[in-house]
């Protein structure tokens, strides 16, 4: 409610603005967009005459909820009356008027404000619209709006147990949820780091598995792995569990908890060891990652104890649905493990996948004999679908498909679009984050169903999710900066039609929202005050750097070397042709004042920029580059390996030939490996240097063996005499598997090198 009408007064504020600079708007600043906005001449506004009109098809409580809402927003307690003619503002919910589920219509009049609902929901959802269209003066513009979902699932995720967080936040982040017309919380409750769930019949749970003895400092990639020695954790009472979901309710907000399963158990095992396959000793993570300790499978005691788990969970939670996991559970222990390998004889599996397979459908049943029904990570497609589960696809869109085709409800979450916990700008002050890269412009362009679906198959995609892992989010406001803009970008492709998509219309609603939020003390990122860039190269041409900003009415200025920039500087005025090596540095201008960060990037100019390259294999998986010439464009990757730069591959040899296109005197040669053991990239065994002038005979001229660093390693060849040469072979011999006893023992190790310089 703090959230909710704090932001009605703050957001009147800055729509008032917004209106007096432009009378007629083609849209309104409202977030989703609606359906249908037409525009009339007029404004309604509140005075002391206003009253709101009742209706018998709405209940009290819910007018009792809107008028406090109204009392705020007027700073007059509008009183409720039974009859009126004019100046009053209407409620009403009629699914004959209004056919679609949780739609709305909102007809607004110089002297009538009339809200029709399908339902309860689709009432309150245009209310959040009513909210979004006062102004400060309290006046609304005249207008129709007639408004329903796309999708029928629009949820949002919150992970609570590698960082807890208290009931005042969860109730925050309830009422922005709300606000943007989201129906769905994903509360992620338990996980290898702790328990967050009080459950009566097992104590323990609460005394020990809600906490871990210290926890990670930096990211998990770092080497050695250091810590802050400080015991961390907490769960939330099952009272508290009730006053949530009460509070969710009234916003038309279901909560479907988490528990996980068979994976990420660590935790609940340091509890109760018997539930694993070694007995223990077992104690919750203390970092962040995949590990080898699940449940056992092959033990019916297991089963027992999350099915008593499930039932207290079951009866605090009235969702349909109960999120089973089923995500990343590494099998090592199964397979070694005399109880599981007895159960897969006993059932006739014919491996580990179908365990799993097992597993999860024991539990699906028990939830389906419960009334309710399972959600599970696309992993529980592995050995076959419990009946009636529901997938949610977060490695990709393959497993939603997959499930669809099964005739599976789906639900798309992919990592690659809505994981929150990716970095949002390239700028290396960027607060540390997970990995990857996820601006706003590239959340918004998602689109949830996919082009090769028939329109009988769509239908089993019920809607789309944002996911919110909190590894690198200690707090409730990194939260907030890691989810706003981007989480209204995943309301609107959940609740607006796709053909109703527009970005720059998009960006510029965002605007009046990020002053709400920002005025509200929500720490909301500016997308508006940072520059986007991309690198253009074609063969034989220098690379072309492309700046811009969405700051209407902003220049951008820059340096070519290396200072800040200023009013002063070079007024960015169309691409830069980089012909030597020198750094880009610019900043956007708003007014003559300099706003955000600046902008920085690299160029490293050498004989093999723009050269023609080739692999053998290709690179694959998300290192799988735009073009080969990225392997050529002056720009190094850098350590977050997130922009695209690191050429990925996964097999035992990889060459990688440059045509410097003429005979030409080398002497030094260079390439970047990089090597994170935790993020399963590993440098090669060996790295070779060839050279030839006819691209069939090649001479070795050196060989690199020892990548000391855990992080970036250049390779750095200095010829002992130059050499005459066009082509260029660098020749990788690269680790069959990952150790045993190393993080992802028994995989394949990705090998990742960029930028091959050669001068």
């Amino acid at each position: 409610m703090r959230f909710l009408f704090l932001t009605v007064s703050i957001l009147l504020g800055c729509l008032n603005q917004l209106l007096a600079q432009s009378a007629l708007l083609a849209e309104p600043p409202i977030i989703p967009i609606p359906v249908l906005y037409q525009q009339h001449t007029g404004v309604f506004q509140v005075t002391a005459k206003t009253i709101i009109l009742s209706d018998p098809s709405v209940e009290d409580s819910v007018y009792s909820f809107f008028q406090q809402s109204l009392t705020i927003l007027t700073k007059s307690a509008l009183p409720i009356r039974k009859k009126g003619k004019a100046d009053y503002i209407k409620f009403s919910i009629n699914p004959q008027q209004i056919t679609e589920h949780e739609g709305y219509s909102l007809a607004i009049t110089s002297n009538t404000v009339v809200l029709v609902g399908h339902d309860k929901a689709g009432l309150f959802y245009g209310f959040q619209s009513l909210l979004q269209l006062f102004s400060q003066s309290q006046t609304i513009p005249a207008c129709f709006i007639k408004d329903n979902p796309r999708f029928s699932y629009r949820g949002m995720h919150l992970d609570v147990s590698r960082n807890f967080f208290p009931v005042s936040f969860i109730k925050k982040y309830v009422d922005m949820l709300a606000y943007y017309k989201f129906n769905k919380f994903h509360w992620h409750l338990t996980d290898d780091q702790g328990w967050r769930i009080e459950i009566k019949k097992y104590p323990l749970l609460q005394q020990i598995a809600a906490y871990r003895n210290e926890t990670l400092i930096g990211h998990k990639k770092e080497l050695p792995h250091r810590f802050d020695g400080k015991k961390y954790g907490g769960y939330y009472t099952q009272n508290e569990i009730k006053e949530v979901i009460a509070y969710a309710t009234q916003r038309h907000i279901t909560i479907i908890p988490e528990i996980e399963m068979p994976g990420h158990a660590m935790a609940a095992l340091s509890a109760y060891p018997q539930y694993g396959c070694t007995g223990g000793p077992y104690s919750a993570a203390t970092f962040w990652g995949i590990f080898d300790e699940v449940y056992c499978a092959g033990n019916d005691s297991t089963f027992a104890f999350l099915q008593n788990v499930l039932d207290e969970v079951i009866s605090l939670f009235p969702s349909t649905y109960i999120h089973v996991g089923g995500d990343e559970c590494v099998k090592t222990k199964w397979k070694t493990c005399p109880k599981c390998q007895k159960r897969i004889q006993t059932e006739h599996l014919k491996d580990e996948d179908e365990l799993q397979s097992y597993f999860m459908k024991r539990i699906g049943d028990y939830v389906y004999s419960k009334g309710r029904k399972i959600i599970g990570w696309d992993e529980i497609l592995e050995g076959g679908l419990p009946p009636d589960a529901t997938v949610m696809s977060w490695r990709g869109i393959e497993g939603g498909i997959d499930a669809i085709r099964q005739k599976h409800n789906a639900i798309m979450t992919p990592e690659s679009h809505v994981y929150l916990d990716y970095y949002q700008s390239l700028y290396p002050q960027e607060p540390l984050a997970a990995a990857g890269y996820t601006p706003l412009s590239k959340v918004y362009t998602y689109e949830p169903i996919p082009v090769d679906l028939s329109p009988e198959d769509a239908k089993y995609l019920i809607g789309i999710q944002g996911n919110i892992w909190t590894e690198y989010m200690p707090t409730s406001q990194q939260v907030e900066y890691m989810m706003l803009p981007r989480a209204l970008a995943i309301a609107e492709l959940a609740w607006s039609k796709p053909e109703k998509k527009n970005y720059p219309d998009f960006l510029r609603r965002v605007r009046v929202h990020q002053a709400i939020l920002k005025t509200n003390d929500i720490n909301c990122a500016d997308v508006f005050d940072e520059i986007m860039d991309s690198v253009t190269i074609k063969t034989n041409q220098p690379p072309i750097l492309h700046l811009s900003t969405s700051l209407p009415k902003s220049e951008i200025y820059y340096t070519l070397d290396g200072s800040n920039p200023s009013i002063s500087s070079l007024q960015y005025k169309g691409p830069i042709e980089i012909v030597k090596s020198e750094t880009v540095r610019a900043a956007v201008f708003f007014e003559g004042k300099q706003k955000g960060r600046v902008f920085e990037k690299e160029f490293h100019i050498s004989k093999s920029t723009g050269k023609p390259v080739s692999f053998t294999p290709a690179p694959k998986g998300n290192y799988k580059p735009v073009t080969n010439l990225t392997a050529v464009n002056g720009i190094e990757g850098t350590a977050r390996y997130n922009t695209g730069e690191w050429l990925g591959f996964q097999d035992t040899n990889v060459e990688v030939q440059v045509d410097l296109q003429t005979i030409q005197t080398v002497s030094d040669l260079q390439v970047n490996v990089l090597v994170y053991h935790w993020q399963r990239m590993w440098a090669p065994i060996q790295l070779v240097f060839s050279v030839s002038e006819n691209g069939q005979s090649f001479k070795e001229v050196y060989t690199h063996t020892n990548f000391p660093i855990n992080g970036i390693n250049p390779v750095h060849a200095i010829l002992q005499q130059p050499l005459k040469a066009r082509y260029i072979r660098i020749k990788a011999i690269n680790q069959a598997i990952i150790p045993s006893g190393e993080y992802g023992a028994g995989g394949r190790p990705w090998l990742l090198v960029d930028e091959f310089e050669v001068n």
